[in-house]
Protein backbone atom coordinates (compact mmCIF):
# COMPACT_ATOMS: atom_id res chain seq x y z
CA UNK A 1 0.00 0.00 0.00
CA UNK A 2 2.77 2.47 0.63
CA UNK A 3 4.31 2.05 -2.41
CA UNK A 4 1.06 2.98 -4.27
CA UNK A 5 1.00 5.91 -2.20
CA UNK A 6 4.29 7.56 -2.80
CA UNK A 7 3.73 6.52 -6.78
CA UNK A 8 1.01 9.50 -6.98
CA UNK A 9 3.32 12.00 -6.16
CA UNK A 10 6.71 13.34 -8.10
CA UNK A 11 9.59 14.36 -6.49
CA UNK A 12 10.49 17.01 -8.66
CA UNK A 13 8.89 19.90 -11.05
CA UNK A 14 10.97 22.07 -13.65
CA UNK A 15 8.97 25.29 -14.06
CA UNK A 16 9.81 28.29 -16.64
CA UNK A 17 8.11 30.87 -18.59
CA UNK A 18 7.52 32.05 -22.08
CA UNK A 19 6.63 35.06 -23.24
CA UNK A 20 5.53 34.92 -26.92
CA UNK A 21 3.73 37.36 -29.25
CA UNK A 22 -0.41 37.43 -29.27
CA UNK A 23 -2.34 36.66 -32.83
CA UNK A 24 -3.54 40.10 -34.35
CA UNK A 25 -7.45 38.70 -33.26
CA UNK A 26 -6.70 38.88 -29.60
CA UNK A 27 -8.40 41.32 -27.37
CA UNK A 28 -5.83 44.22 -25.58
CA UNK A 29 -6.84 42.72 -22.48
CA UNK A 30 -4.98 39.48 -23.23
CA UNK A 31 -1.86 41.16 -24.12
CA UNK A 32 0.98 42.58 -22.04
CA UNK A 33 4.70 43.95 -22.75
CA UNK A 34 7.15 41.91 -21.72
CA UNK A 35 10.31 44.57 -22.00
CA UNK A 36 13.18 41.71 -20.85
CA UNK A 37 12.00 39.61 -24.07
CA UNK A 38 10.89 43.11 -26.14
CA UNK A 39 7.21 41.13 -26.71
CA UNK A 40 3.92 42.02 -26.85
CA UNK A 41 1.59 39.07 -25.77
CA UNK A 42 1.28 36.92 -23.19
CA UNK A 43 3.07 34.56 -21.09
CA UNK A 44 2.75 30.59 -20.81
CA UNK A 45 4.23 29.52 -17.36
CA UNK A 46 4.87 25.88 -17.81
CA UNK A 47 5.33 23.46 -14.95
CA UNK A 48 6.60 19.63 -16.17
CA UNK A 49 7.89 16.20 -14.75
CA UNK A 50 10.97 14.54 -15.59
CA UNK A 51 9.91 13.45 -18.39
CA UNK A 52 8.40 16.41 -19.71
CA UNK A 53 5.05 16.13 -19.47
CA UNK A 54 2.83 19.31 -18.07
CA UNK A 55 1.96 19.13 -14.80
CA UNK A 56 0.65 22.59 -14.22
CA UNK A 57 -0.03 25.41 -17.12
CA UNK A 58 -0.76 28.77 -16.54
CA UNK A 59 -1.02 32.03 -19.28
CA UNK A 60 -0.47 35.37 -18.09
CA UNK A 61 -0.19 38.57 -20.18
CA UNK A 62 3.37 38.93 -21.11
CA UNK A 63 3.56 42.09 -18.72
CA UNK A 64 3.35 39.46 -15.25
CA UNK A 65 6.75 38.54 -13.82
CA UNK A 66 8.02 35.27 -14.02
CA UNK A 67 7.39 35.29 -9.67
CA UNK A 68 3.88 35.81 -10.02
CA UNK A 69 2.88 33.98 -12.68
CA UNK A 70 4.52 31.28 -10.37
CA UNK A 71 2.87 31.99 -7.72
CA UNK A 72 -0.71 32.34 -9.29
CA UNK A 73 0.24 28.78 -10.90
CA UNK A 74 0.87 26.98 -7.70
CA UNK A 75 -2.00 29.09 -5.94
CA UNK A 76 -4.60 27.61 -8.37
CA UNK A 77 -3.24 23.91 -8.11
CA UNK A 78 -2.53 24.23 -4.07
CA UNK A 79 -4.89 21.18 -3.42
CA UNK A 80 -2.18 18.97 -5.01
CA UNK A 81 0.08 19.88 -2.18
CA UNK A 82 -2.17 20.11 0.48
CA UNK A 83 -3.22 16.43 0.03
CA UNK A 84 0.02 15.22 -0.51
CA UNK A 85 1.59 13.40 2.48
CA UNK A 86 3.97 14.54 4.98
CA UNK A 87 5.64 11.35 5.20
CA UNK A 88 6.78 11.61 1.69
CA UNK A 89 10.03 13.26 -0.18
CA UNK A 90 9.79 16.76 -0.57
CA UNK A 91 8.87 18.03 -4.31
CA UNK A 92 12.09 19.82 -5.20
CA UNK A 93 11.03 22.92 -7.77
CA UNK A 94 13.65 23.48 -10.35
CA UNK A 95 13.80 27.17 -10.79
CA UNK A 96 16.10 29.23 -13.40
CA UNK A 97 17.80 32.61 -12.13
CA UNK A 98 15.07 34.71 -13.11
CA UNK A 99 12.98 33.61 -9.93
CA UNK A 100 13.27 34.83 -6.38
CA UNK A 101 12.94 32.20 -3.81
CA UNK A 102 12.43 34.47 -0.95
CA UNK A 103 9.60 36.26 -2.72
CA UNK A 104 7.97 32.92 -3.82
CA UNK A 105 8.19 31.48 -0.30
CA UNK A 106 6.84 34.25 1.44
CA UNK A 107 3.92 34.54 -0.62
CA UNK A 108 3.52 30.99 -1.10
CA UNK A 109 2.66 30.90 2.49
CA UNK A 110 0.17 33.18 3.03
CA UNK A 111 -1.95 31.24 0.61
CA UNK A 112 -0.96 28.18 2.68
CA UNK A 113 1.16 28.29 5.62
CA UNK A 114 2.43 24.47 5.36
CA UNK A 115 3.76 24.42 1.96
CA UNK A 116 7.20 24.52 2.86
CA UNK A 117 6.55 21.27 4.44
CA UNK A 118 5.81 19.88 1.17
CA UNK A 119 8.37 21.92 -1.50
CA UNK A 120 11.51 23.26 -2.20
CA UNK A 121 12.62 25.78 -4.63
CA UNK A 122 15.96 25.00 -6.01
CA UNK A 123 17.51 27.42 -8.78
CA UNK A 124 19.49 25.30 -11.70
CA UNK A 125 22.91 25.98 -12.20
CA UNK A 126 23.84 28.22 -15.34
CA UNK A 127 25.83 26.33 -17.71
CA UNK A 128 27.96 28.33 -19.55
CA UNK A 129 28.56 28.49 -23.53
CA UNK A 130 32.07 27.07 -22.71
CA UNK A 131 30.85 24.19 -20.90
CA UNK A 132 27.68 23.54 -23.44
CA UNK A 133 30.66 23.78 -26.42
CA UNK A 134 32.70 21.00 -23.96
CA UNK A 135 29.51 18.74 -23.78
CA UNK A 136 29.17 18.91 -27.87
CA UNK A 137 32.64 17.89 -28.37
CA UNK A 138 32.71 15.21 -26.04
CA UNK A 139 29.21 14.00 -27.79
CA UNK A 140 27.21 14.38 -25.06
Amino acid sequence: MNSQKKSKWTTLIIIDSQAVKNTCNASIESKGFCSYKATNGIKRHLAVDTLGFPFFTYLTRANVSDDQGLIEMLTINIDYFKSKPDDITLTTILLDSGYHIEKLTTDLQKVYPEIMTKIRFEISPKVSKQQKAEKVCLGL
